[in-house]
């Protein structure tokens, strides 16, 4: 690695700053809540840029830009469906299960809330979903991991163990040392530099071109037919499988810890209109920046090698074509944002799954704050080492790897998220199958009946819906304990909206 690069002296600079924010949160945290939660102090534009920047990884930077340089305008279906389905967990789940969470003993995971929205007092709600976080999750940050390694691949030719390690080593350092206020002041800062670099890149490519819309859509046809079609050569059921991305946000448990964390229910409208708006914007820059990209590899082929071998990669190689060494630092570091800023959540959510709900719950129930922080800390580098070992393959893409996640998580527990929080009748019962069916059924279907092209998400989400209505119905109603607790919530988040 040469030191004397001016985009290796950007890169080493960044991760410096992003491991001082870290030491600095650490002075910050003096308990389990401000490592796992920030003791619930985030305001708008931090709740909203640091939901944005953990939900939109790597994937925003090499996936999407990737996959609508392979096919066109067709792939962008999921920026649409995740647009749609973001908008609506703004709107009808922020609000509700921040006030939710603090009423049910001030839960500081998912797995906590369950239990104490169901009065689950054998615990089977708390290791069920703290099981699924954890498989799911080791997916889903090996999916991080091999999109740094990439990055590092890439930019410094070095070999993809090394990267691997090199990438998962910038992450594990400040989400280890700060928790969760470390990753939420970075990824705010994260959000700003993924913006700019998504908006800078599509422009500057289509600039760079020198021609008119006219022969640039001409250009774009000559290799792609039907790169301006949005259903071209797509189905019903491939359409509506992309745009089923969006079912995935009511169940992800690295941006609803988020919501958990706002100072405020009053503070989620803003961070919905600050969230959304820089969400549309950063999508549109991904889907211009793989779009663009088709003329410019087609009128400069001989650049063409590496895009060609790896569409994932487009974004990263015109960025190195197209502007000087400075200021490559500046925007490849906004994919190091990317996968950071998700990585690091999705480490942090694991590691309290298995220390608020395991190890406190089970093991060490009088465990003193101190040892509870210590052992997150020593839990985000068990998971690390888990998610390490699943990236080791060069081969595994980025998208895919999300995608199988994404629908684990969004069939899990979108419709118990949902349900849990707008209709009193549902059971425990009915939260521990229809958690169990989503899963199970996201599994088998991506096993068995991929051949179908039918996302696994959509029927995981349908049956696992289907499972809790029909299982709480035919239980008994939940006692007038757990009905008191969800009236008190809807009163306090009715008088907090007004």
């Amino acid at each position: 690695m040469n030191f004397s690069n001016p985009t290796v002296v950007i890169f080493v600079v960044y991760i410096l700053a992003m491991l001082g924010i870290g030491l600095y949160a650490y002075f910050s945290t003096k308990n389990l809540d401000d490592y796992i939660l920030g003791g619930r102090s985030l305001g708008s534009f931090v709740t909203a840029l640091s939901a944005g920047a953990s939900d939109m990884s790597g994937w925003l930077l090499m996936g999407l830009p990737g996959a609508i340089y392979l096919t066109g305008l067709s792939e962008s279906w999921i920026a649409i469906g995740l647009i749609i389905g973001a908008w609506l967990n703004w709107y009808l789940v922020a609000g509700r299960l921040r006030v939710h969470t603090e009423v049910q003993n001030n839960a500081l995971t998912l797995p906590d809330y369950f239990t104490g929205r169901f009065d689950d007092q054998k615990k089977i709600l708390r290791v069920t979903s703290a099981l699924i976080i954890l498989v799911f999750f080791a997916i889903y940050c090996a999916s991080g991991m091999v999109a740094g390694a990439r990055l590092f691949e890439t930019l410094f030719h070095l070999p993809y163990s090394t990267a691997l390690w090199l990438g998962a080593f910038a992450t594990i350092g400040y989400v280890c040392i700060g928790g969760f206020l470390a990753i939420s002041w970075t990824d705010t800062f994260q959000a700003g530099l993924m913006i700019f670099a998504l908006l800078l890149l599509p422009i500057v490519t289509y600039m760079s071109l020198g021609i008119g819309m006219e022969e640039f859509t001409a250009v774009v046809e000559s290799v792609r037919p039907h790169a301006f079609d949005f259903a071209s050569n797509l189905s019903v059921v491939a359409i509506l499988s992309a745009a089923a991305w969006g079912l995935g946000y009511f169940g992800q448990p690295h941006i609803l810890v988020r919501f958990m964390a706002a100072d405020s229910v009053k503070s989620i409208p803003a961070a919905r209109r600050i969230g959304m708006t820089w969400m549309a914007l950063c999508l549109a820059g991904a889907v211009g920046s793989g779009f663009i990209g088709i003329a410019y590899f087609q009128m400069h082929p001989e650049l063409a090698t590496a895009v060609s071998s790896n569409p994932e990669t487009v974004f990263m190689e015109l960025t190195k074509i197209l502007f000087n060494p400075w200021v490559v630092g500046v925007i490849l570091a906004a994919i190091l944002s990317a996968i950071m800023s998700t990585l690091s959540c999705q480490l942090l959510v694991c590691s309290s799954a298995l220390t608020e709900d395991l190890y406190k719950g089970f093991i060490r129930k009088n465990a003193s704050q101190k040892e509870l922080v210590w052992v997150g800390r020593g839990m985000v580098i068990a998971v690390a080492m888990l998610a390490l070992a699943l990236a080791q393959n060069p081969e595994s893409k980025v998208l895919g790897l999300v995608a199988y996640a994404w629908a684990g998580f969004g069939a899990a527990f979108g419709p118990l998220i949902i349900l849990s929080l707008f209709w009193k009748r549902m059971t425990l019962n009915g939260a521990l199958v229809g958690m169990v069916v989503g899963a199970l059924t996201v599994i088998l279907w991506k096993n068995f009946f991929g051949y179908t092209g039918i996302y696994e998400i959509i029927p995981g989400f349908v049956f696992a819906l289907i499972s809790i209505v029909v299982v709480s119905l035919l239980g008994k109603a939940p006692n007038a304990a757990v009905t008191s607790r969800f009236e008190q919530a809807d009163e306090i988040y009715a008088r907090e909206m007004k």
